[in-house]
């Protein structure tokens, strides 16, 4: 009997761990049917944080657009707001634009304004308009645009119009003070021839002036040329000589002009002989009795020089980078003896921009100087 228990244990032990190694064996194909099903499985997706139609929208504006969540962390901003410095990483830099969308956040009130954004490295600060408004419950939007250049540009006309003001004003108040005292010396004819005199170079002096101003306000108006016409460069010089011939008469200055002959360059006749006109103007008023001012050219590969030499007073070298600016004179008390306007060289300046040129300078003060000014070259002409 004893030997046929321990026979039966045997066998029911045998049966139970076959079962037992079923079940585990059963568990883990379940187990592994189950991994691999949540694997095949795509888990369900995220609600964006930026809806997918405002996200589209901010893709493609121009202006600087920032969305930030309730954290403040900026969850979507335009290639603008990141070339402009609004944004870091994922934060907002600037103060006064957290600022605003801090009060925005706390009233829900949508605002506009105008900012002044310091900027690093000592810039000055940039001039830019901000709207902030609430974008549903947790996000807030900010647009913002650069207004800087159009800031200068008011600035500049502000400048314009104070210096117009200005040099009208001396001229003529000296037409108005010449015209009394020949009023008061009518019995004196010499007095009465003197001051008339004076009257006819002020009056011609304000000529000069409006021409210039009118001139200059032009350039600025007109876009680059977008169909240059072919341009005699020998006759740009002698057109540009003989209108201040009867002005280096009377200073005794000689001018002399050489160079390549037969240059042409592309542009607008009228621009290129003014500015010339007004680079050996300029050198005759800066140029001492006796002296000589000599116009040359030079023919490149692809563009042509018309360099204006002169051996007068020069220009400091502190000053050279501020004589294209309009009404800007290097010797204020000195050149009004000369009947300067300021604007001259400021026209030359427009000219070369407008023709895709540039204008340069070369001057030691006591010696003289040589302006450049350089132009697109006519591709068919050769050199003589």
């Amino acid at each position: 009997m004893a030997a046929y228990a321990g026979s039966v244990d045997g066998t029911t032990q045998a049966l139970l761990a076959a079962l037992i190694g079923a079940g585990v064996a059963g568990a883990a194909v379940f187990a592994w049917a189950l991994s691999d099903r949540l694997q095949r499985t795509p888990p369900p997706a995220e609600e964006p944080v930026v809806p997918p139609g405002i996200a589209t929208v901010l893709s493609v504006l121009r202006s600087s657009a920032v969305v930030l969540n309730e954290d403040d962390v900026v969850v979507k901003a335009s290639a603008p707001a990141y070339s402009l410095g609004l944004v870091k990483g994922h934060a907002l830099v600037s103060t006064e634009l957290a600022g605003l969308v801090e009060q925005v956040r706390r009233d829900g009130t949508i605002r506009e304004t105008e900012l002044l954004m310091s900027r690093p490295d000592g810039l000055s600060p940039r001039h830019v308009t901000a709207r902030v408004a609430p974008l549903g419950s947790r996000l807030v939007l900010a647009l913002v645009e650069d207004r800087t250049r159009e800031r200068q540009i008011e600035a500049v006309r502000r400048d314009f119009v104070a210096n117009v003001s200005h040099e009208l004003k001396t001229p003529v108040g000296a037409i108005r003070l010449l015209a009394e005292a020949v009023h008061d010396a009518a019995g004196d004819p010499e007095a009465v021839q003197r001051f008339s005199g004076r009257m006819i170079t002020e009056s011609e002096r304000l000529t000069r002036l409006v021409q210039q101003i009118i001139e200059l306000s032009r350039l600025q108006a007109d876009a680059p040329i977008d169909t240059p016409l072919p341009v005699q460069v020998d006759e740009v010089v002698k057109t540009a000589v003989d209108t201040s011939a009867i002005d280096a008469d009377a200073a005794r200055i000689s001018v002399v002009s050489g160079g390549s002959s037969g240059l042409e360059v592309l542009g607008n006749a009228e621009q290129i002989t003014a500015a010339v006109a007004n680079l050996v103007a300029n050198a005759i008023a800066y140029s001492g009795e006796g002296s000589t001012v000599l116009v040359s050219t030079k023919g490149l590969p692809e563009s042509v020089e018309i360099s204006v030499v002169d051996q007068g007073i020069g220009i400091p070298e502190d000053e050279v980078g501020r004589i294209f600016e309009r009404f800007y004179r290097v010797d204020p008390a000195r050149h009004r003896s000369t009947g300067g306007t300021g604007l001259g060289l400021s026209i030359v300046k427009h000219v070369a921009a407008t023709h895709g040129g540039d204008i340069s300078v070369w001057s030691v003060e006591g010696q003289g100087s040589t302006f450049t000014l350089t132009l697109p070259r006519r591709k068919q002409e050769t050199d003589r």
